[in-house]
């Protein structure tokens, strides 16, 4: 079952409130479903088959899944449960539609108990070991660390020896950091796994229960208890900020999958997608807890707080993978300003460019200003206005050629992304949506004329998500410009917040669903779902996007496509000859060497499942995965004319931040643009003869 199917939270956003408080344990004869929850499932099932886009029906085939998933929510690792307590279960997998439909909860409840049990049971036998056991360091043996495709043990017997490797492997990632190892460090932390369990009530078991069915359905429609869903509200009053990263919950680990733009966590530069947090701390000298874990909604109350607060962050680079060395990371707690992620732009130009001048717009997200918008503020910010005067003081500039950079822009408001494409077109309709009814709605380009009519090239990435697939989608279909970079994302739907208690006369509070209720379409009639926007120029970067993405997401909405609501493209480009020109320059080309040498030692360590719990071969493996990263930061940075690193964290000295003040001083960022540039001066001068008019299959 894939891991990917967990809930994103962006950090930016107020999720729930710090100073949330929770009893310290939860009395297990009050693990039952009351009266209200029986009322909300009957309500939830309603919605769900009456307002989801996709119409679902709550059937044995999707109780199979959602029992398989309650599990996984559980014990996402497996080592917990075993083959004789899932065999326990068996008889439940065609009952958990029944619990939702008819309001019988029993069965998930019964299954926590006895999770909670298990918990409990091998935290005290893993303190035992701690305590007791003397670990040979020197003996040949074997740590599955990732064990979510691997079966479940068949006996307590076998947990008992798994959990021994366990312990024996939090040591030994001790005994190869910085410090002296502290047993009283991984007591608590394992302490802290039992409390954390303990403190789930029965609100926080429905809410599980419920997401194992919804998510069972598609990866964007999930539930809020009434007692997360008050604290997000609460939370979205107050002064309560974070550290703007989007999270996601990996078999117990918390990964970062992007930053925001303007965010603490971008603008430090030393995080990144892939990283996972794996301690927090607050203040410059507070105690760290081990969040290895915990649940996704734990850590995001940890890492919030007050403006202009510190937190510390333990992570593990992208690079080291699962159970390499972490390091620490300070930043300030902040708010993400419009400002902040407001569009910005800049000229490149050169004898390498031809003499040629390139305006280079970089748009972080599609934001609007909507509460100046609402106080009746003629001079509100937007994504498009602020592209209007960019493009106008570019014009103004003599560029001859335009690039938008949507590469991390993980969308906004879809007003902004039609107006911006109104920009570039004269007008028209730039997107569609179908809903669950099957009725289809046009958003259109009502302003006639183009701001910018010259020669346009769009930059996306694995991560230009949303907005950025309309925008780059509908570039695309009307012939307006060249996609250059990665496949993008592929999140081509659209979800809304439904307050349950409206399906009841009574005022209770029944929580929240958010609801998958509508899917995009570009105008050519494909979906911007699952597949995202196919650059028509694709960097050999893109080879790892396949498992990215909506793409990676369990249970996704396919692609699929409507009828189109314009003609194919009347322009069209040389992109053979752009290609060709293009593949020759990477070929030489040191930045894309590395990126591309980079990407496939990442995929190397995204495979690796397990490792060694002999200490002199872990540390000869974690030395010799640390120098080829070394050597390869280093061949970039003699390309960019910088000092050679000794070491990979080198960089986070004060000396270094002082002598390259710059957030990119290795042009790791450039260097898809700067290739950008070039595709783009080729198409400017080139003397192709125009090819064959293309039809909208063959784009």
């Amino acid at each position: 079952m894939s891991r990917t199917f967990k809930i994103l939270v962006v950090l930016g956003m107020l999720w729930c409130l710090d100073a949330w408080a929770r009893p310290q344990t939860v009395a297990e004869e009050s693990l039952h479903a009351d009266e209200q929850q029986r009322r909300t499932a009957l309500v939830i099932v309603q919605v769900l088959e009456g307002f989801h886009y996709t119409r679902p029906h709550i059937d044995d085939r999707l109780s199979r899944d959602a029992f398989a998933r309650y599990l996984e929510t559980l014990d996402p690792n497996r080592i917990f449960f075993t083959q004789q307590d899932i065999a326990r279960f068996d008889a439940y997998r065609d009952r958990f539609d029944d619990a939702l439909v008819k309001g019988r909860l029993e069965v998930p409840f019964e299954i926590f108990r006895l999770f909670r049990h298990k918990v409990e049971q091998r935290v005290t036998y893993a303190i035992d070991l701690l305590n007791d056991h003397d670990f040979d360091f020197s003996r040949d043996e074997e740590y599955v660390f990732d064990r979510e495709n691997q079966p479940w043990v068949r006996n307590e017997a076998g947990l008992d020896d798994l959990w021994r490797k366990r312990v024996k492997n939090d040591i030994l990632v001790e005994r190869l950091g910085d410090k002296p190892f502290e047993p009283e460090k991984l007591v608590k932390s394992y302490e802290g796994m039992r409390d954390r369990v303990r403190q789930m009530n029965a609100g926080d078991v429905f809410q599980a229960f419920v997401n194992a069915i919804t998510l069972s359905i598609e990866p964007h429609t999930s539930y809020m208890s009434p007692e997360v869903s008050e604290n997000f509200d609460i939370g979205m009053r107050l002064s309560l900020q974070g550290i703007g990263a989007v999270l996601r919950s990996e078999d117990g680990y918390t990964r970062i999958i992007r930053t925001v733009v303007g965010g603490p966590a971008a603008r430090s530069g030393k995080l990144h997608p892939g990283d996972h947090i794996v301690g927090v701390a607050q203040g410059r000298d507070g105690p760290m807890e081990d969040v290895v874990g915990w649940r996704l909604q734990d850590v995001v109350e940890l890492i919030r707080g007050s403006k202009g607060s510190v937190v510390r962050l333990n992570v593990i680079p992208k690079s080291e993978g699962i159970g390499g060395r972490a390091r620490k990371v300070v930043l300030v707690r902040d708010t993400i300003k419009l400002e902040d992620k407001a569009a910005k732009a800049k000229v490149i130009g050169g004898p390498e460019y031809g003499g040629l001048k390139i305006g280079v717009i970089d748009i972080p997200a599609f934001y609007r200003d909507f509460a100046a918008q609402a106080a009746g503020k003629h001079n509100f910010r937007s994504t498009t206005r602020d592209v209007r005067r960019l493009l106008l003081d570019l014009k103004q500039q003599g560029a001859d050629g335009i690039i938008i950079d949507l590469r991390q822009n993980g969308g906004g408001s879809l007003a902004e992304a039609t107006e911006l494409t109104g920009l570039f077109i004269d007008k028209g309709p730039v997107v569609q949506i179908k809903d669950a009814a099957g009725h289809v709605e046009l958003e259109r380009d009502r302003d006639p004329g183009e701001v910018y009519d010259g020669p346009l090239v769009v930059l996306v990435d694995r991560n230009s998500a949303s907005a950025s697939e309309i925008f780059s989608g509908a570039i695309k279909d009307y012939g307006r410009g060249l996609i250059v970079g990665e496949t993008t994302f592929g999140k081509g739907t659209v979800q809304t917040l439904v307050d349950l208690a409206h399906y009841l006369r009574s005022k209770e509070d029944l929580g929240r669903l958010r609801l998958t209720m509508a899917q995009f379409f570009r105008v050519l009639g494909a979906s911007t779902q699952h597949r995202g926007v196919k650059p028509d120029i694709e960097f050999p970067t893109a080879m790892g996007t396949a498992d990215h993405g909506e793409r990676a997401l369990e249970h996704a909405i396919p692609w699929a496509t409507i009828q189109p609501v314009i003609g194919p493209p009347r322009i069209t480009f040389p992109i053979s000859w752009l290609r060709e020109r293009s593949e020759e320059r990477i070929r030489d080309n040191p930045g894309f060497r590395y990126l591309i040498d980079r990407e496939r030692e990442f995929m190397k360590i995204r495979e690796i499942k397990s490792t060694s719990l002999d200490e002199q071969t872990r540390r000869a493996e974690r030395e010799a995965r640390e120098q080829r990263l070394l050597a390869l930061r280093n061949r970039l940075r003699t390309w960019r004319g910088l000092p050679l690193l000794g070491r990979l964290d080198e960089d986070d000295d004060e000396d270094e931040r002082l002598a390259h003040p710059d957030e990119d001083p290795e042009g790791i960022e450039r260097i898809m643009l700067e290739e950008t540039a070039h595709i783009l001066v080729d198409w400017i001068c080139s003397h192709q003869p125009p090819p064959a008019r293309v039809t909208a299959h063959d784009r």
